[in-house]
């Protein structure tokens, strides 16, 4: 480790991840890299992505979409989030499709723009749950000549597939009303989960993205989709000592030896993205071989508690493989009782990524 800490992230398995999902979905893949590609890097994930036959790009913020485009990433770009009078003309200069549901910004539109209309069919966010006012909206684009996609969002597909099947059933008859103005527009409502788990829910296109990084959008393990975890989240051993019974490690004394060991230090902490929750309550791979997070989580060193054979300079991964024995996202997520997608989005800008 030439670093003190190193995000590796494998963009050949983001495209494997791609692909995987483009056949099981049997219908085209959009890729979503919004915030920075969920901790990944937002233009080598979209790269990726594109590589494993992802047709569209998603993102949620203008400045995501004109980061992309900078980039020299071209081809059909969604801008799933609210846009403000300021961000407006950041998405549109970026050649972006925006989501619209109200008249008054359909009205702020100007001739060439592209809008997917969104109905909020149960998750209570963006959209409108008027399917009327949503018609209106979508009748009106399709005579402007801007109407692009009819959309929804699933708020349970990983949990509770039967209420996303009710959203499903509510979105089907309005699409089928959208099409009588426009026979050609996009219908798409499935994420990552509804893409794997609800075959009717696949439409004309999938907005994938927890998937595509290899992560499990059930929160289980991503080897049963045939996905491929494409993040390691590594440091190094800078420190190793001995402490005898009684001797403590880290703030707060919340480690105390119950008996003679080593500890080792690693140069990773909370402003890395390593959450506090772990105090106690995380292992760590150091030759291949689990070793327990030991006292708390500071804001640039934790402590491990270690056999004596440990070397300094040895790497120590924290998300990732190491020999046979791996640590997912996911077992993060479930010490921490949150899901994989914080633990990947909050490792922070201070760990350089690096690609291959």
């Amino acid at each position: 480790m030439a670093l003190r800490a190193l995000a590796r992230v494998d963009t050949g398995a983001i495209a494997r991840n791609c692909a995987t999902l483009r056949r099981t979905a049997g219908t085209r893949l959009c890729a979503v890299v919004k915030a920075d590609g969920y901790g990944h890097g937002a233009v080598e994930a979209a790269r990726a992505a594109r590589r494993g036959g992802a047709e569209w790009l998603a993102v949620a913020t203008a400045r995501e979409a004109e980061q992309l485009r900078a980039a020299g990433l071209d081809g059909p770009l969604l801008v799933l989030g609210a846009l403000s009078d300021e961000e407006l003309p950041v998405a549109l200069a970026a050649r972006a499709d925006v989501a619209a549901w109200r008249r008054g910004f359909l009205d702020a539109l100007p001739d060439g723009a592209r809008v997917h209309v969104k109905l909020d069919t149960g998750m209570g966010r963006l959209g409108t749950r008027d399917a009327a006012e949503a018609l209106d909206v979508a009748r009106e684009a399709a005579r402007r000549g801007m109407l692009a996609g009819a959309m929804t969002h699933f708020a349970t597909s990983d949990d509770d597939p039967g209420f996303a099947r009710e959203q499903l059933a509510r979105f089907a008859p309005w699409v089928a009303e959208v099409r009588a103005a426009a026979p050609g527009v996009l219908a798409h409502a499935a994420n990552s989960a509804a893409a794997i788990g609800i075959p009717e829910s696949r439409l004309d296109l999938v907005r994938c993205g927890i998937a595509i990084y290899g992560l499990d959008p059930f929160q289980a393990d991503p080897a049963a989709h045939g996905l491929e975890p494409a993040l390691t989240l590594a440091t190094y051993v800078a420190e190793v000592k001995p402490v005898a019974s009684g001797q403590s490690a880290g703030y707060g004394r919340r480690f105390v030896a119950e008996a003679p060991g080593w500890l080792a230090t690693l140069p990773i902490g909370y402003a890395d993205g390593v959450r506090r929750g772990l105090t106690n309550n995380a292992d760590v791979l150091i030759g291949g071989r689990r070793m327990p997070l030991a006292g708390t989580v500071s804001m640039d060193n934790i402590t491990v508690l270690v056999p004596e054979s440990v070397q300094r300079g040895q790497e120590a991964v924290l998300i990732g493989a190491q020999g046979e024995e791996r640590i997912l996202a996911e077992e993060v997520a479930r010490r921490l009782q949150t899901i994989n997608y914080e633990v990947t989005c909050g490792i922070s800008a201070r760990v350089p990524r690096a690609y291959g």
